[in-house]
């Protein structure tokens, strides 16, 4: 029996990869847009056959990658990923007979860490940051490409550049809009992560109808959304074509995550926290006008981000009668909260900055977090390597006196923000973390050294 879109019923699980004629749902939000004359819809895609949007991607790119000659017997998939894209390879290759290794942040929930696992992924957790930077040394990113160019049996598709990313959606999502408003959107509205989602269905569009308004949304520099990236993140990924979009519009983690509240409790739709992050991107710029049709791209459904959902709602997870709870204790969200204040500019300092003092002769002490290994790899010159696991038995490396300049440094700026709330406890004054760490300090092409 071949597929049947109607009947619902397919060959194997592939059949349900989404296309024109196998459009994922619109559905309209009727109650949180507070609209009376635009009619705003929701694109909902966990409706792919392995739960979200980036089920397009991995199938096109393996298709790509197939008809190229590079992928075939024998032959294994390496991608770093921040969850989605790595969900949808380790079930394409499942089908397909590809295994997967995916380098990834520690700081992805554990939910999307443990299903892929389930998945048989072969994951390797790193000390990245949610959103893999291209110019971490010893981030995913650089970890699947040096699999890559090492392991000649495994094959790097790598979302962030390949072309088959927003074809994906050239292909898929921007017919299923078009025919599914019969022509009539206006408006399109997507997060911006690869930037394959809004680069291809835009591009799509904008070729049906010059005056479809692209909009794409990012979240804050900080932001705890996996699968999207903060405008200083998004000038990593080749796909970012800003004069492609009409406009583009920041939204904090906490407009984000109260929005996905309010889908969930007010319109029934089990959308994500990107979700809520693209909706209330939307909010901020479409008119209510009569004739205002808008789609927004809702990436996955809440399942996955129980974790988070905790962080942000803890009355949600409280204690039971025996005073546990399934959620962060309060004393783990005053840290969390303690960790978050220390982005502000007295406590961080950016890598420009820590250049020009260093130019101008003003030397902090840099204090090195990293494992030995690490350090000795690549380092900023004239920086210390004291461990983090070594630090408080080491108190007496630094200096006496506490109104002493020091900066905390490791891979991506977080492990440091924690010394350096440890160092304030001492009573160190003038302590701060590298905002970024050592890959941002090698993304900005500022020297480095063996240390």
């Amino acid at each position: 029996m071949s597929n049947n879109h109607t009947l619902r019923i397919y060959d194997s699980i592939l059949g349900l990869l989404s296309n024109e004629d196998n459009p994922t749902p619109l559905v309209r939000l009727n109650k949180v847009t507070g609209f009376k004359h635009a009619q705003v819809y929701g694109k909902l895609e966990w409706y792919n056959p392995f739960g979200a949007v980036k089920d397009r991607v991995a199938a096109n790119m393996i298709l790509d990658a197939e008809e190229k000659g590079l992928l075939g017997p024998g032959k294994k998939l390496v991608e770093a990923t921040s969850g989605n894209t790595g969900m949808g390879l380790a079930m394409m290759g499942n089908a397909k007979g590809y295994a997967l290794r995916t380098p990834l942040s520690i700081a992805i929930p554990l939910e999307k860490r443990t299903v892929l696992k389930f998945f048989g992924t072969e994951v390797i957790e790193l000390d990245d940051s949610l959103c893999p930077a291209p110019g971490a040394p010893e981030g995913a990113i650089a970890k699947a490409m040096e699999t890559a160019d090492t392991q000649p049996e495994y094959v790097l598709l790598n979302q962030y550049k390949n072309q088959a990313n927003p074809d994906s959606h050239y292909k898929t999502t921007g017919p299923e809009i078009w025919r599914q408003t019969e022509g009539k959107v206006t408006h399109f509205v997507a997060g911006l992560g690869t930037c394959g989602t809004i680069t291809g269905t835009g591009k799509f569009l904008k070729e049906k109808n010059e005056k479809v308004k692209v909009i794409g949304v990012h979240p804050e520099d900080g932001h705890d959304i996996p699968g999207v990236r903060s405008l200083r993140q998004l000038q990593q990924t080749e796909l970012f074509a800003p004069d492609k979009y009409d406009q583009t519009i920041e939204v904090t983690n906490r407009e984000a995550f109260d929005l996905c509240l309010r889908l969930n409790r007010e319109e029934s739709i089990v959308a994500g926290p990107s979700s809520g992050m693209a909706l209330a991107g939307a909010l901020k710029t479409i008119p209510d006008e009569p004739g205002t049709v808008v789609v927004i791209v809702f990436p996955d459904n809440v399942f996955k981000y129980a974790s988070s959902v905790q962080r942000y709602f803890p009355k949600i997870c409280p204690p039971d009668s025996k005073g546990e709870s399934s959620g962060p204790t309060q004393d783990e969200l005053f840290l969390a909260g303690m960790m978050e204040n220390l982005k502000n500019p007295h406590d961080s300092i950016r890598v420009s900055v820590l250049k020009k003092m260093l130019e101008e002769g003003k030397k902090p002490m840099l204090v090195d977090v990293r494992p030995a290994e690490m350090f000795s790899d690549k380092a900023i010159a004239g920086s210390v390597n004291i461990p983090m696991e070594e630090i408080p038995d080491r108190v007496e490396d630094f200096p006496e006196d506490r109104d002493a300049p020091i900066v905390m440094v490791c891979g991506i700026g977080k492990f440091s923000k924690t010394w350096t709330l440890y160092l304030k406890s001492l009573g160190y004054r003038n302590v701060r973390s590298l905002k970024g760490g050592i890959g941002e300090w090698v993304r900005k092409g500022f020297d480095t050294t063996a240390g």
